[in-house]
């Protein structure tokens, strides 16, 4: 289903200049990110597995001495702690399937692990083609879903949730739905984390031409948090 995005209200320019910058910064956050969890993996993520190789190998020439083996046992679960600590960060800083994999895996992935660690039932509607859309609507659509799932276990109280992606030539629209409490007058308005979150993706949302919308779901319970985004024109 596509849905028309609503014309833009006209803005002074003050207000595109200041929309300008803040997709400039988003940007610029979003490649710091991807470079720091790149170093995690290539310089940390090496050290790490190095430091686990040479303990195997240390720890086959102990002495059979139950206090040196305990301690190597405990020196080999703290070291595969740190490993996945870091990939945790990793994978926090930037989600590297989006890059490698491309978008469909990203938020496929997301919504699986999502209900998977949560115990909840978790759907996920994608076309059946990777969408044709530049990164940075990628990007978006990934940050609105992790924004989406975190709203959800923190206020909605859930026991389902649906992720659905609708594409086509003008538009790729993104909308995270759960069975929840919904969305109640005033939320939002004491957690600063939560309005400054949304407010941010909305601005990215709007320097990209697009919209962001979190309203009570209809039909039913709930609350629906939606993104849409234009597609670029093709060159000519």
């Amino acid at each position: 289903m596509s849905l028309p995005v609503p014309p833009l209200p006209p803005e002074s320019a003050d207000v595109a200049q200041l929309r300008e910058l803040l997709g400039h910064v988003h940007t610029c956050w979003d490649n710091e990110r991807r470079l720091l969890a790149r170093q995690l993996h290539d310089s940390m993520g090496s050290s790490l597995t190095a430091l686990t190789m040479h303990l195997g190998l240390l720890a086959a020439k102990l002495p059979q001495e139950p206090a040196l083996l305990d301690r190597a046992a405990q020196m080999k679960n703290l070291l595969h702690t740190i490993i996945d600590t870091n990939r945790q960060m990793q994978h926090q800083l930037w989600n590297d399937k989006l890059e490698f994999l491309g978008v469909r895996v990203a938020l496929s992935e997301l919504v699986e692990q999502f209900g998977q660690q949560h115990q909840l039932t978790a759907r996920c509607s994608l076309p059946e083609e990777e969408p044709m859309c530049p990164r940075g609507h990628s990007v978006v659509l990934l940050r609105t879903l992790e924004e989406g799932l975190r709203n959800v276990l923190a206020h909605a109280q859930a026991s389902e949730i649906e992720v659905i992606v609708d594409d086509n030539d003008e538009q790729i629209m993104l909308t995270v739905r759960d069975n929840g409490v919904g969305p109640l007058p005033g939320d939002g308005e004491d957690d600063s984390a939560v309005r400054y979150s949304l407010r941010a993706l909305r601005e990215r949302a709007l320097y990209l031409g697009g919209s962001l919308n979190l309203l009570a779901a209809t039909p039913g319970p709930g609350a629906c948090l939606t993104v849409i985004l234009p597609k670029p024109a093709p060159a000519a």
